[in-house]
C-alpha cells in the first residue's frame, strides 16, 4: 500500500512544471547531502577533505564542486557508507551485476525498496500497464522472490516471473500458456524469443506490449522485436543501485529520467558536464537513498544528454539514449571510441548478417579483438564468413593492416553472463586504461 501511495506522488510529478521539479530536486538535494554529512562517516570525511562543507551544495550546479564518486570507493569502506540511523542488519542487501567481474554490495531500507517499485510501476504504466494487467517478466531467479504475499493477494501489478536460464523453446511454451497481457525481460532474451517466434512462424503469444531493459540492444533489434510480435517495444533504462533512471514512453521521443528521485549528470573526462547531444559518463545522485546514499556516483554506463520536450505531456526530462557501459567500450590505439551502438550499426551493414544468429565481440588488448559467431541455419561458409568479416571490420572501422588483429571464433551457442544478459560487446581492458579514455 506504501507502495501505491509512492506511486501516486510520483504520477502526479511527471507533469509539474519544470521549475516546480526544480525547486523540488533542489530542496530533495540540499536534504540528502546535510543528511548524508551528519550520519554516513563516508560522507562526513569526504566533504571534510575536500573542503566543501554541506551548506554550499544548495543546488543542482552545485554538485559539480564535489568529486566523482566510484564503485572501488565504496567497496573499500563500505561499512562506513551505511547510514548510522540504520541498522545494517535489518536491512535488504543487494548487489550490482558486477559485469566487469566485481559486484558491488548495497543495502537499502524497507521504505526504499516500495520506493523503488514504484517507480518501476510509474514507468510501466507510462506505456499502458493496467493493475490486473497479466505481466509476465523474463528474469533471473534471483529476483523470484520480490513480490510479497500482500501484492499477491491483492492480484495488482503482480509480476509472474520465467527463468532467463530455460531454453527458448521452454521459455515460449511457459508464455503459451501464461498468455500475457505484457510481457517484460532482459532485452537480449525478448530478441531470441523473437527470433523464435519468426522461425517458427506462430501468432499464439499475443501481448499488448512488450518492455525490455538491462541491457542495449539497438533500434534494428527493437525493430526485430515489434515485428515478430506485432506490438510495440519500449526500452528501459536502470541500475540495480536505483532501480529506474530513465524511460520511454508511447511516443518514444527519448527517455523520460526519474527528475523527481534522480538527479543524472552527463560528464567528460574531466568531471564537467558535457552539452545536450554529446556523449558523456552517467553520474547520478539519488534523492530517495538514505540507508545508503549515492552522491555524485558514477554508475559506469555512457550517454547522450537532450534538451527536447515529449509531446506525451509529461515534463520529466529527456536524455537521448543509452550507449552502454563503459566496460562495452571498444577503444583503438589512436583513441578512437566505439560503442556498442556502433558496433551493432557495423554489423548491421555487414554482407552476411542476415546469417549471423548472435555474435559477441570481446576486446583483449588494445590491439587484439575476439569475435564469437553463431551462425543460423542457412548453410553459409565458415571460411567466407570470417574472410569477410576480417575484410569488413578492417575496412569500416579505417583498421590498417598492423594496428589491430581481429580472430573471428564460430561458437554453437554463446553463453548469457551469471545474471542472464547476453551481452554483445565487451572489453577486457582493465579500468585503468579505461578511465583514460
Amino acid at each position: 500500500m506504501r507502495a501505491l501511495y509512492y506511486l501516486y506522488g510520483l504520477t502526479k510529478r511527471a507533469y509539474w512544471s519544470r521549475d516546480r521539479l526544480r525547486e523540488y530536486q533542489n530542496e530533495k538535494l540540499r536534504k540528502i547531502v546535510r543528511y548524508s554529512y551528519e550520519h554516513v562517516p563516508f560522507y562526513h570525511s569526504r566533504f571534510k577533505k575536500y573542503g566543501i562543507k554541506p551548506s554550499e551544495i544548495r543546488t543542482i550546479a552545485d554538485l559539480n564542486k564535489l568529486p566523482i564518486l566510484r564503485k572501488e570507493e565504496i567497496r573499500k569502506r563500505l561499512d562506513q557508507v551505511i547510514s548510522r540511523k540504520y541498522d545494517a542488519a535489518k536491512l535488504k542487501i543487494d548487489r550490482t551485476s558486477g559485469s566487469t567481474g566485481k559486484p558491488l554490495r548495497f543495502y537499502i531500507s524497507e521504505k526504499e525498496d516500495e520506493y523503488r517499485k514504484a517507480k518501476h510501476l510509474r514507468a510501466n504504466i507510462s506505456v499502458g500497464q493496467k493493475p490486473r494487467d497479466k505481466w509476465v517478466v523474463i528474469t533471473s531467479p534471483l529476483h523470484f522472490g520480490e513480490t510479497t504475499k500482500f501484492q499477491r493477494f491483492l492480484g495488482i501489478y503482480v509480476p509472474t516471473p520465467v527463468s532467463v536460464f530455460n531454453d527458448v523453446p521452454a521459455q515460449i511454451s511457459i508464455l503459451e500458456e501464461l498468455k500475457p497481457c505484457v510481457l517484460d525481460g532482459y532485452s537480449s532474451s525478448i530478441l531470441l524469443l523473437a527470433k523464435e517466434v519468426e522461425k517458427r512462424g506462430t501468432d499464439t503469444i499475443k501481448p499488448r506490449f512488450i518492455i525490455g531493459g538491462a541491457e542495449f540492444i539497438g533500434d534494428d533489434s527493437r525493430q526485430f522485436i515489434e515485428k515478430a510480435f506485432g506490438v510495440p517495444f519500449y526500452d528501459q533504462y536502470a541500475c540495480d543501485e536505483m532501480e529506474r533512471i530513465a524511460w520511454q514512453c508511447q511516443e518514444k521521443k527519448g527517455y523520460h529520467m526519474d527528475a523527481d528521485s534522480i538527479i543524472v549528470q552527463f560528464v567528460d573526462e574531466n568531471g564537467e558536464e558535457v552539452t545536450p547531444g554529446e556523449r558523456g559518463e552517467v553520474v547520478c545522485t539519488s534523492l530517495f537513498n538514505y540507508a545508503m546514499p549515492f552522491i555524485r556516483y558514477a554508475i559506469g554506463d555512457v550517454g547522450i544528454s537532450s534538451n527536447e520536450e515529449c509531446s506525451c505531456g509529461r515534463t520529466l526530462p529527456l536524455m537521448k539514449v543509452i550507449e552502454g557501459r563503459k566496460d562495452s567500450l571498444i577503444f583503438f590505439a589512436d583513441g578512437r571510441v566505439l560503442s556498442p551502438m556502433g558496433v551493432n550499426a557495423v554489423m548491421c551493414i555487414f554482407k552476411f548478417h542476415d546469417s549471423i544468429d548472435q555474435y559477441r565481440l570481446i576486446q583483449k588488448k588494445i590491439d587484439l579483438f575476439e569475435f564469437l559467431i553463431k551462425l543460423s541455419s542457412d548453410g553459409v561458409d565458415e571460411r567466407t564468413v570470417e574472410k569477410e568479416l576480417v575484410r569488413h571490420l578492417s575496412r569500416t572501422l579505417n583498421v590498417n593492416a598492423g594496428q589491430a588483429t581481429f580472430e573471428v571464433k564460430f561458437v554453437e551457442n554463446i553463453p548469457l553472463d551469471k545474471t542472464g544478459k547476453l551481452r554483445k560487446v565487451v572489453s577486457e581492458l582493465d579500468q585503468n586504461s579505461l578511465s583514460k579514455h
